[in-house]
């Protein structure tokens, strides 16, 4: 074996490594982690839209109420 194909293989065995890291071996990886944490981000920010917007909305009903009442 040369030089060539012994540091092709030491740089593939590194690389099946670090894909068996990232995409677990019979356990949840680094990626599926990844990919939960920002479906949790995004349900968050799905929630603070809501709550704006009803908060939004009760402050323009107080207004529209402040401005009836002061006629």
């Amino acid at each position: 074996m040369t030089e060539f194909e012994g540091q092709v293989l030491a740089e593939l065995s590194v690389l099946q490594s670090q894909m068996k890291q990232l995409l677990g071996v019979g356990q949840p990886g680094r990626l599926t982690q990844l990919e939960e944490r920002v479906e949790r981000h995004e349900q968050t920010v799905q929630r603070m839209k809501g709550l704006a917007g009803a908060f939004g909305a009760v402050l323009t009903m107080i207004h529209l109420a402040i401005d009836m009442l002061r006629r």
